[in-house]
Formats: C-alpha cells, structure tokens, sequence
C-alpha cells in the first residue's frame, strides 16, 4: 500500500473509531490547495505535514483535524485486520485497479474509498447496468431477467444494487447463464458473500456500515458511471430508481434506456432524454444514442468547494 492510498484511507475511511472522515467536498478543498501551494512532481509515498497544511493556507483547526484523521493509523490497521477476516479489502482513488472510468465520468465527485469482496478483476471489464423498482410487476421482471441473460451472452459485466426486485431478477439470471456481476451496496459488506469467482460487492466509505437512505441514493451515480449502457426495468416518479436516471442524465453519464411501459415514471425519464425500449436482441447502446452522446455536464454546475 503506497502512501497515498493509506493517506485517502485515513482521511476518507469510515474505520469505526468514532472520528467523522472528510467529506468528498472537504476532500476537494483540500486537494485543491495542496495543488495549489505545491504545484510540484506528485509523490505517492510522501505524507501530508503540519508545514504543507499551513502553506495551503489552512485554518489552525482545520489542520489539526486533518492531522488527527492521519493519524488514526492504529485505527485503520485494526479495521483492514478485521476486513481481512471476511476478505473484504479496500480500493482507493489511487489504487491501480480502481476503475477509471469513475473518474473519467464523475471527476472529483469520484469515491475517494470503496471497500470490495469478490473478484476485483471484474471491474476491468466492460459493463452494462440493469436497475428497477423493488416490487417489479411480472412483465418488468421478465424484462430484468432477459438483460442479465443477455449480459451473459454477450460477454458483459452485469452492474446493478443488489436490492430486492429487479436489481436481483437481473444479477440472478445473469448469474444462472454464466456470467459475472458487480453489485454496489448501501452497507453491511461482511453480509453479501460471494458464491462463485464471477462476483464482486463494493460499497463506499466503510464496509461496516449499516444501510442507509443516503448510502442507497449515493451508490446509484457509482451504478451509472461504471456501465456503458444503463438499463431500467420499471420505476415510478420518485424514489432511488427515478433519482439515479434522472442524476445520470444531467451529468450526460448515457446512453441510458428505460423500458417503455407506458407508466409515468418511463415516460418522465423519456422527456429527460432516456431512450425507450420494448423489445431487447442486444445490450450494445442503440446507434442513435451513440452519436448523441457528448460531453457530461456535471450536473449542469461545477462543483462546489467545502470549508475546511
């Protein structure tokens, strides 16, 4: 483990010591005085000091819980011993399989920490992404089942929740045909245990953490920016399902398809630019999505510095 990646661990991790990590807006502010103040060659072993924290013009208390987070290392060596008992291993922003595609597509708003158990190769392959409501009605379900079949056909890496209904319906037929899944969870890593060498679970922050509101909406971008093409089964107008679409298109993470069944969740999604399917032959985008991609707009704003 370089410096740097122990560096994001402590100042990131959730390492159940009862110290409140950085938030990834914090981490941004940070990030970008350090750069600011040392624009020199980065060194991925080199520890941050009182004396950088100063030159980055940094507020005495603000440095010194910077300082405090760094230095929870007997904290972080009991949490990844723990982590190993379940063979749960951490994943950071500058570890060398951390999929770049995350950062490619969310830039800053990348996760700074993922935890994973499973086969860490997986996240190096070509993914698609299947996503739905969790009391799918039965021509939904058909419809999550065909896309996780179909992955596994095609050779794609199927990337959805977890959570009950559709998330599931797609990761067990995919599963059932041969092929692999990534699933990112809102907690409790230690309980999705990996059956076979074509799994892999990933959750942010902390494996320990229990589920939350907030975790589940949060893992959705992760969903999105990791597959090259986003499939929906159902969803209504509110919820995580509609929130993740709805996220996934202002930042223009495309192509994103939602199945067309004439409910108002489908058709809302259909005016913010999500392309309607019936019918699937094959998971690859459809060519007019593919010329329509551009740039993403991060949410049609940049993002915000925090305070430190």
């Amino acid at each position: 483990m370089t410096g740097a990646e122990r560096g994001y661990l402590l100042l990131c991790g959730e390492l159940a010591d009862g110290e409140k990590p950085l938030t990834p807006a914090q981490l941004r502010t940070l990030r970008r005085a350090v750069r600011q103040s040392d624009p020199g060659p980065f060194d991925p072993d080199r520890a941050l000091t009182a004396e950088d924290l100063c030159r980055a013009g940094l507020r005495a208390e603000a440095a010194e819980r910077i300082l405090t987070l760094l230095g929870r290392d007997r904290a972080l060596e009991s949490y990844l011993e723990t982590a190993r008992l379940f063979e749960i291993f951490p994943l950071t922003a500058v570890s060398e399989p951390y999929p770049a595609r995350l950062t490619q597509r969310l830039g800053e708003d990348a996760p700074a920490v993922l935890f994973g158990r499973g086969n860490l190769s997986l996240l190096q392959k070509p993914a698609v992404s299947l996503t739905g409501s969790r009391d799918p009605g039965d021509d939904s379900a058909r419809f999550a089942r065909w896309v996780g079949t179909l992955a596994a056909r095609e050779g794609w890496v199927l990337v959805s929740g977890n959570a009950r209904g559709a998330d599931r319906c797609a990761m067990e037929a995919c599963l059932e045909a041969g092929g692999a899944v990534i699933a990112f969870v809102p907690g409790e890593l230690e309980t999705c245990c990996p059956r076979t060498d074509r799994e892999l679970y990933l959750c942010e922050s902390g494996w320990h953490l229990a589920f939350s509101a907030w975790g589940a909406l949060a893992r959705n971008r992760l969903i999105y920016a990791l597959s090259r093409h986003a499939l929906i089964a159902c969803t209504g107008t509110h919820g995580g399902t509609f929130s993740g679409a709805s996220e996934a298109l202002r930042r223009g993470n495309g192509p994103v398809s939602v199945r067309d069944d004439g409910s108002p969740g489908s058709r809302a999604l259909i005016s913010l630019g999500a392309h309607p399917v019936s019918e699937l032959s094959t998971l690859a985008p459809p060519p007019e999505l593919q010329c329509a991609l551009r740039a993403a707009s991060r949410m049609g704003d940049e993002a915000q510095d925090f305070p430190l």
